[in-house]
């Protein structure tokens, strides 16, 4: 089969379109002939190795253990191991794997849910990783409630688009921040109020909110508090600059460490892989039009480093996708 292969760590021009053997299902996994997949943040990281504490979470101190790219997955069953009991051969699937940058690629069934009807390939490709980092982090990280004001800061981004759906979904008043050229999407999707952040300061005396999810940049934290109600939430996904041992997380510990002591609640959620129990809401939420997912553009596998480095230039809209 076809598959996007890296030996080493290093830009875009590691990622090498090769032959590699087809992957055989055991027992327990799924065997998904891929019909398209989402690039997300984790790709570059694995790509690059950086920062360095992707290496020494197992990923390979040296080189990559996982040679194929891609995690984000969306295709047909082709075969599943005689333990598996949730899927049979045809049937259209989403979620997770290793390595989803191929023609095909094994999984565990926990790993994947039933593809909403109303959804194309693409569209389903770009949920898995993002929408969950939305869900967790606005459910489980920001206890968002009916009627709360929430602003999310990167809303025209890959998980911001999934955070101002799905804040909504769940009944607050959001408010999303993003660059002049995203506004107009921002407000398609829902958002009550959108902030051009080239144009307005929206820590400078303006409205306060019971919970902000950041899910790009690199304000201070002192800014970011600024924003908050006198006991409000906020969550930090993510982050740009940091360095090679930091990248970003630099924000994330500061975070943490901040919380105990001030009237405000920080967080920063380290996100786990989506399962079954947590991507089928997802898909029911696509299935009722409740979100949409928002993809940018998409590409062939062939140019899978193409992607990738449009990406690395922070200007997405929503997600990307390769068609396989």
């Amino acid at each position: 089969m076809k598959a996007i292969v890296q030996d080493v760590y290093g830009p875009a021009e590691v990622l090498e379109l090769r032959d590699v053997d087809k992957p055989v299902a055991g027992d327990d996994d799924v065997l998904v002939r891929v019909r398209a997949a989402g690039v997300d943040p984790s790709v570059w990281h694995l790509m690059t190795g950086l920062p360095y504490p992707v290496r020494i979470m197992g990923f390979g101190l040296r080189r990559p253990k996982l040679r194929i790219r891609g995690w984000d997955v969306a295709g047909t069953v082709e075969s599943v191991g005689r333990n598996v009991t949730r899927f049979r051969p045809g049937d259209e699937v989403f979620g997770t794997c290793d390595g989803s940058f191929a023609e095909y690629a094994c999984t565990g069934e926990d790993r994947l849910a039933a593809k909403p009807p109303n959804a194309g390939f693409e569209q389903v490709a770009a949920v898995p990783i993002s929408a969950y980092t939305a869900l967790y982090s606005l459910r489980e990280q920001g206890r968002v409630q009916p009627g709360q004001k929430v602003l999310v800061i990167g809303a025209g981004g890959g998980v911001g688009t999934y955070a101002v759906q799905l804040a909504k979904v769940f009944g607050a008043e959001v408010t999303g921040v993003c660059g002049t050229d995203k506004v107009e999407l921002v407000r398609s999707i829902g958002a009550d109020h959108v902030i051009d952040y080239t144009r307005e300061d929206f820590t400078a005396g303006g409205p306060r909110y019971d919970l902000v999810l950041d899910t790009a940049g690199n304000r201070p934290l002192s800014h970011l508090r600024r924003a908050l109600t006198a006991r409000g939430t906020l969550v930090i996904v993510g982050g740009e600059g940091g360095g090679r041992w930091f990248g970003g997380m630099h924000r994330t510990l500061a975070a943490l460490a901040l919380s105990p002591f001030v009237g405000h609640t920080l967080r920063a959620p380290f996100v786990k892989e989506p399962t079954h129990d947590v991507l089928e809401p997802l898909a029911g939420y696509i299935a009722a039009g409740q979100v949409t997912p928002v993809i940018d553009r998409t590409y062939p596998l062939a140019e899978a480093a193409d992607a990738v480095r449009h990406w690395g230039k922070g200007h997405t809209r929503g997600k990307l996708v390769l068609t396989i």
